[in-house]
Order: C-alpha cells, then structure tokens, then sequence
C-alpha cells in the first residue's frame, strides 16, 4: 500500500471513529449503564429480547430503577421476570455497544442492534456495526470482557 492511499484509509478510520470518541465524553457523565431520556435501551424492554425474539417497546407503567437506570417494560409480568434476575436480562457492558467496547471505548446503541449469545444480549451502535460485530463475536466478547472492568471503573 502506498503513502497517499495508506493516509486515505487511515483518514478514513479515524473519521469512522471520531464520533465514537467524543461520544465517550458525555457516556463517562451518564454513568455504567447506558440510558438514553426515555432509560436503558432507550426504554425498551429487555426481557422481550429473550420473550419475543425482537426489541419491544417499554411502557413507562411497568418500569423499575436498576444499577442508576430507568428500566421499562411490555408488562408486568417482564417487569417481575427483570426484578428477579436483573444481570440475566440486562445487556452487557451496561447496555454501550458491545463492538465499541471490545475495542476499548463506549458508543452508545439501538434496540435494533442486537444478538444473544451464550444467554447474554448485546448491543451495538448500529446494523452496520452489528455486521462488523459479527465477523468475530466470540473474539469480540473476549475483548470486550477484557476492556470492560477498566471502562466501567473509568465511568462511574
């Protein structure tokens, strides 16, 4: 590769992941769980993932405070099912995308983003993301249980 194209690739990673940075910023504010106005997963449910296959809004009826987070859900029953076992359901790295994670840094997410692997839901910034996620999600998780322990001491 050559000096001009290397600096294009190079310009071009570090506008891809610019935004990721300056994101962090406001992230260290927000505390360990990501949480969005409407609350974690921008205030869907969590125990739907695993229910219903798909993200399902949250009603605001059937919420609980859980780890410095707003929690909403379908129903009342989701609700109990969460209060039994909250890190069941949660997602992991406090709900911030788990891509941006394996690779050191936070970024937030979208309900849509998401897999379930090995009982565990993880999200991710976006579909284009999730792909990249995907190439090696247990590469991936490994990574992110790594860097983990060190972002959240830095965020709370």
């Amino acid at each position: 590769m050559d000096h001009t194209r290397r600096s294009i690739v190079f310009a071009g990673t570090a506008a891809a992941v610019i935004p990721f940075f300056s994101f962090s910023a406001t992230a260290k504010q927000r505390g360990v769980v990501f949480a969005n106005r409407r609350g974690a997963i921008r205030g869907y449910d969590p125990v739907a993932y695993f229910t219903d296959g798909k993200p399902v809004k949250g009603n605001n009826s059937f919420s609980t405070e859980w780890n410095g987070a707003k929690w909403s859900f379908a129903s009342a029953e989701n609700l109990a099912t969460f209060e039994a076992a909250p890190a069941k359901y949660a997602p992991a790295f406090g709900g911030y995308c788990a891509w941006a994670v394996s690779n050191g840094y936070v970024a937030s997410t979208v309900p849509e983003a998401w897999d379930i692997v090995d009982g565990r839901l993880y999200l991710n910034f976006s579909l284009n993301v999730r792909t990249r996620w995907r190439v090696d999600i247990p590469g991936h998780v490994r990574n992110g249980n790594r860097n983990w322990p060190q972002i959240r001491k830095d965020l709370a």
